[in-house]
C-alpha cells in the first residue's frame, strides 16, 4: 500500500478511475485515524495530550492500491476535488427501474397488510 500525499493521490484516483472505465470496479473507503498504535495512543491519554484524528482513504482497483491521510484543515479542500472526481466517473451508473406509484399503491390495497388485525 502506497500512502500518498492528498494531491498525488486524486491524481492517481483519476487515473484509476480511468482505467476502469470499460471493465473494473474502483472502492474507496473512508476511515478515522490517528496513525498511531493503540500503546502510543493510551500513552498520549494518560499524558492528557490530544490525540489529533485523520482521515484514511483507501482507493484499490483490485491489483493496486493507494491511500492517503487527510487532516482536519485539509478536509474541506479535500472533500471538494474528491467531490468533483465522483461525479466526473460515475457515467455508468444504471437508474434504478422503479414501479409507478398508483401501480405500488393499488398493489398495497388489494394485498391488504400482513399483520393480523387486533380485535
Amino acid at each position: 500500500m502506497v500512502l500518498l500525499q492528498p494531491d498525488p493521490f486524486l491524481n492517481e484516483l483519476t487515473s484509476m478511475f480511468e482505467r476502469s472505465t470499460e471493465t473494473g470496479s474502483v472502492w474507496v473507503t473512508l476511515k478515522r485515524s490517528s496513525l498511531k498504535s493503540k500503546a502510543q495512543r493510551n500513552k498520549m491519554k494518560t499524558a492528557e495530550q490530544p490525540i489529533e484524528y485523520r482521515c484514511l482513504v483507501r482507493a484499490t482497483n483490485g491489483k493496486k492500491t493507494i491511500s492517503t491521510s487527510v487532516g482536519a484543515k485539509d478536509h474541506q479542500r479535500f472533500q471538494a476535488s474528491y467531490a468533483t472526481i465522483l461525479k466526473a466517473h460515475m457515467t455508468a451508473l444504471k437508474k434504478r427501474e422503479r414501479k409507478d406509484r398508483k401501480k405500488a399503491a393499488e398493489d398495497k390495497k388489494k394485498g391488504g397488510s400482513k399483520k393480523p388485525k387486533r380485535a
